[in-house]
């Protein structure tokens, strides 16, 4: 055997242990941190869709609805656009019938009608049903018409929740948190008729605001 070549005796080896735990753990150390903080906590996949809340103060006094993103988005967003452009101030409940609901956000207190925005597709199989205090979308007789205009059922109106009355129902986004006397207030208070409508409060009720309170 050639003398000029040695083998490495076991003590001159490099000590790997050492130098994974000088140069290599820390980057492993550092890159699971990086990863931890990439994810996102595992409750908050699970937390529930937020419930914006909107106050309308009325010439009759305030009431507070809590509305259902999660199960109508397109009603809820259509109608925080038009909460947050101030589109509700000045509108009436221009029509009110006890033992079925109040209506309101379309008219002026001169009945003059405001213009709106495009109408919106109906959410009505949404599993909300028309219940007293909940509040829903008012549309003509095509099923993809509402724009501005809501109600609030004074009573139960199963009548008016999906397939009834006309095979589409009503979209119920929401439901009155605080302030359901105010709406009774409402509903009682005498009508007449005024052109081409019926069921018009004699003195008119003002939504004086509409805001978003969270």
């Amino acid at each position: 055997m050639n003398s000029s070549l040695t083998t490495p005796s076991h003590s001159s080896l490099p000590n790997w242990r050492r130098i994974m735990r000088q140069h290599i753990a820390p980057i492993l150390a550092a890159l699971s941190l990086v990863s931890a903080a990439a994810l996102p906590p595992a409750h908050a996949a699970e937390a529930p869709a937020a419930q914006p809340k909107v106050e309308f103060v009325t010439t009759m006094g305030n009431f507070v609805v809590q509305l259902d993103p999660a199960r109508a988005p397109k009603t809820v967003a259509n109608f925080l656009d038009y909460v947050k452009s101030g589109f509700y101030k000045g509108t009436i409940f221009h029509r009110v019938i006890p033992g079925f609901m109040v209506q309101g956000g379309g008219f002026t207190a001169d009945m003059q009608k405001k213009p709106t925005r495009a109408p919106i597709p109906l959410e009505s199989q949404n599993g909300l049903r028309n219940l007293k205090g909940t509040i829903a979308m008012a549309r003509t007789s095509d099923p993809n018409s509402a724009t501005s205009q809501f109600f609030v059922n004074v009573v139960d109106n199963p009548s008016l929740d999906y397939p009834k009355p006309d095979g589409y129902g009503y979209a119920v986004f929401g439901k009155v948190i605080s302030g359901m006397n105010v709406i009774e207030k409402i509903v009682a208070v005498p009508t007449k008729s005024e052109g081409m409508f019926q069921d018009v409060p004699v003195k008119p009720i003002v939504i004086e605001d509409a805001k978003l309170l969270n």
